[in-house]
């Protein structure tokens, strides 16, 4: 997780939270109570410091006062508790417009309230009917706000149970929760934090025997395996692969790497009648008697993602250990010796957090199926510019619109390999930022004869001053080195000369990861490096010629409409 700042904003006491977020996760916490106060003026001493994130945890009454009147014995009409979130939510989205995002816990009851006991749902009196439809509220309320986040709170308080809120804890500190509430906020809100920034897992890796199946297959034999039926632990592992089918829903990807015979695993795979994943749902597989740790590596580059955006599961103590230490960027859960209980350990885990699902992401796995074929046909051709021929590649390009500004923005916030800049922004700043006058932002989709790999490319330009500048410069992995960055050059290039710009300048800012990139600009781009300091310039000269590769089509969209 990169370093940043969070500001905690509440009405109780909200200290205890701070020690229980991630250490890359810095936080301050606002006066106490002054919510109104803290979220408008950026002049209070708690904005002195540069603030990333900001945490918002009320208690519902101190948000409104119909509220507190209902659970009095005084009840009213829901427009007046309708009006107060209003102007809560007006509060929230002054904030949002000096910080990159907001988080906010949604509103929850003492675990000791029973309210109006029967009544307690009645839609005009009820104290839990009214906290529901206020939630409901507010969620719809910021749903159309990208940079803010409503968490849900319910979970924290209902795991920690009917201690979560202590009464002697409020009278003599005003905490509002227990510590261990504390604990489990402070992890949802770390997890959120890394989702927005891109750090999201996406891939699965899998164990066979004993991890997708019950029973060592090599053994016992595919007819043999505890697979559904109406045997608890078969049902429990039918039940793991379907959760583990709803996460690839979400853009999660899943590979094996067992110790097997191929023939025989892929055979249950593909015709066990139990089977709930088959050989489609999977983007690859290492299925032999090699050392697992190796396979894992050669799936990973063969995917051609980060070490760090891996997840492998196995019921084995020691291939955990074994990948833990020859792999540490991988995440390793430790893994429940009861399948019954595997459900629930994938539930729990936090690291598939994401800010938003898109077409891409629901078809990832199809994708990758493409691109085996792709890797097919380049062992059939004797050379690089004859594999691109023949893939037919096809560039549409767009500015930035309404229709595909939800990728955009999390292919700007989740590529870390080519990226000019590396600047994170969210939906909504990246669309302020594409609207200001003299800003352009462009989206790259890209085909070819086997499918599509979606929005792949994203360039932003600004035409201040005699020269343009090249300000984000985004390409996923899925289609670097095929052509497609030239391309996406050659659209900035001829933007920038139809602006009667001089040159195209582009000042690369080196990470940890983003290598890819300069490589890129120092050795395919054809632009000039004119410094090689920290931050290296790039340009050129608009009044040549700049021209990308012949096999690639390029061709121009309108913008859409967002459906």
């Amino acid at each position: 997780m990169a370093s940043s700042h969070c500001l905690l904003v509440s009405d109780f006491t909200i200290e205890g939270l701070a020690p229980h977020l991630e250490p890359e996760v810095q936080s301050t916490a606002a006066p106490f109570g002054q919510i109104s106060v803290t979220l408008l003026d950026p002049d209070q001493s708690c904005w002195q410091n540069s603030v990333d994130y900001v945490f918002v945890w009320t208690r519902p009454q101190a948000i409104s006062r119909a509220y507190f009147d209902l659970i009095n014995g005084e009840p009213g009409s829901f427009d007046d508790t309708a009006g107060e979130i209003d102007e809560f939510v007006h509060h929230l989205r002054a904030c949002a417009k000096r910080v990159r995002h907001i988080f906010v816990a949604s509103w929850t009851r003492p675990t000791y309230a029973r309210g109006l006991g029967l009544l307690d749902m009645d839609p005009a009196a009820g104290h839990s009917y009214r906290l529901m439809r206020m939630n409901t509220y507010l969620a719809d309320q910021l749903s159309a706000d990208s940079n803010i986040h409503l968490l849900n709170a319910d979970p924290w308080i209902m795991n920690v149970g009917s201690d979560s809120n202590n009464p002697k804890l409020w009278f003599m500190g005003k905490m509002a929760f227990n510590p261990q509430v504390f604990q489990l906020a402070a992890r949802d809100l770390s997890a959120a934090i890394r989702a927005v920034q891109g750090e999201t897992k996406k891939l699965i890796i899998l164990d066979l025997d004993n991890t997708l199946w019950g029973g060592i297959i090599g053994d016992i034999g595919p007819e043999n395996l505890s697979l559904g039926g109406h045997d608890p632990i078969g049902e429990s592992f039918v039940d793991f692969q379907k959760a583990l089918k709803i996460l690839t829903k979400r853009g999660v990807m899943l590979a094996i790497a067992s110790k097997n015979t191929e023939s025989v695993a892929l055979e249950a795979i593909d015709n066990h009648p139990e089977m709930v994943l088959r050989r489609a749902d999977f983007v690859g597989w290492r299925i032999n008697w090699d050392d697992k740790a190796q396979n894992i590596l050669d799936l990973v580059r063969e995917i051609n993602i980060g070490l760090d955006s891996v997840v492998f599961i196995d019921d084995s103590p020691v291939e955990r250990a074994r990948v833990k230490e020859a792999m540490p960027e991988i995440f390793v859960p430790e893994w429940p010796a009861n399948p019954m209980m595997y459900v629930q350990m994938l539930s729990s885990l936090e690291c598939f957090d994401s800010v938003s699902i898109s077409v891409e992401d629901r078809v990832r796995t199809e994708m990758f199926a493409s691109e085996k074929k792709r890797t097919q046909l380049k062992e059939k051709v004797s050379s690089a510019e004859d594999y691109y021929s023949a893939l037919e590649l096809k560039v549409a390009f767009c500015q930035l619109d309404e229709a595909n500004l939800k990728r955009a923005a999390q292919l700007l916030n989740k590529t870390n390999q080519m990226n000019l800049a590396t600047r994170r922004m969210s939906e909504k700043e990246l669309l302020e930022w594409h609207n200001a006058e003299d800003n352009a932002m462009f989206t790259f989709e890209v085909t070819d004869r086997f499918g599509t790999y979606g929005l792949t490319g994203l360039a932003g330009l600004s035409l201040l001053g005699k020269d343009a500048e090249v300000t984000d410069f985004v390409v996923s992995c899925r289609v670097i080195g095929r052509g497609v960055e030239q391309v996406m050059l050659s659209v900035l290039i001829d933007h920038a000369t139809a602006m009667r710009k001089k040159q195209l300048v582009a000042e690369f800012y080196p990470t940890e990861r983003n290598d890819p990139c300069r490589r890129f600009f120092r050795e395919i781009s054809k632009l000039e490096l004119s410094s090689s300091s920290e931050r290296e310039l790039y340009s050129w000269d608009l009044l040549k010629d700049y021209e990308p590769p012949a096999y690639v089509t390029l061709e121009e969209r309108q913008v859409r409409a967002a459906s």
